[in-house]
């Protein structure tokens, strides 16, 4: 069987609460050749520590990232009219209802709610494809979502570091097999800077490659450093075009 590379535009929260700016990045990726435009739905005082090192200086900002239940629905909107996939990492059963009723095709779970076993149960019961990653599992400890059970279930690689360092990316496992030949993982959520680890991921077999997205690095915000631009997100997809199809043999 044959599946092309899909690219997640993880635009995320770097629209900085700012939904003009949300529209105008769904356009881009686009352009750029990305298949999903993706964000991002919790409540950061709910969900993050306004204290952490990582969040303190960007909290304001992050507090105004925080989308409504309408926001939701004007992005499907726009992604429909852009012609790119809608998708939005869900993290409450309040935000897995938003996106059923804006026909959401497939859910993502952020590594941070593997073990979220209400959010699990939600999303479970849609029946939709779900994409998890697993930057934060624990080893011998089944995701929330496995335990729940899905139709279809891609997990994605992931080092939850923001940015990740590049010798921290391992692509091997303990026994010097591919990741992703071996069936363990459909394919990378990638952190880290630029665009070299999710090319030889794609070529390793990798059939998502997920990327934050800016328009700007130099935008306020946490999430912008390990965010790819434009240029960046047009070449990978390129790249990606030009690796073709994978087939399950080659993964």
């Amino acid at each position: 069987m044959k599946s092309k590379v899909e690219i997640i535009c993880e635009i995320g929260i770097n629209h900085n609460g700012n939904m003009e700016l949300a529209r105008e990045m769904v356009w881009v990726a686009k352009a750029c050749g990305a298949d999903i435009a993706k964000f991002q739905i919790y409540d950061p005082v709910e969900l993050l520590d306004p204290n952490h090192p990582d969040l303190k200086e960007h909290w304001e900002i992050i507090l105004a990232t925080k989308l409504s239940c309408s926001n939701v629905g004007m992005l499907k909107e726009e992604c429909d009219k852009a012609g790119i996939e809608f998708m939005a990492s869900v993290f409450t059963p309040e935000a897995v209802e938003w996106t059923e009723e804006v026909g959401m095709q497939r859910y993502k779970i952020a590594s941070r709610s593997i073990y979220n076993y209400d959010l699990a149960e939600a999303v479970a019961a849609t029946g939709k494809p779900v994409i998890v990653s697993y930057g934060m599992a624990k080893k011998g400890k089944k995701a929330a979502i496995e335990v729940e059970g899905v139709g279809e279930l891609r997990r994605l690689y992931c080092v939850s570091k923001y940015p990740t360092p590049l010798e921290d990316v391992k692509f091997m496992d303990h026994w010097g097999r591919n990741i992703f030949g071996v069936g363990k993982y459909f394919g990378f959520s990638d952190h880290t800077e630029g665009i070299a680890a999710a090319v030889v991921a794609m070529t390793l077999g990798a059939r998502i490659i997920e990327k934050h997205f800016t328009v700007d690095k130099n935008l306020p915000g946490p999430d912008h450093i390990c965010s790819i631009t434009p240029d960046e997100l047009r070449t990978l997809c390129e790249l990606r075009d030009g690796i073709g199809v994978i087939t399950d043999e080659q993964s």
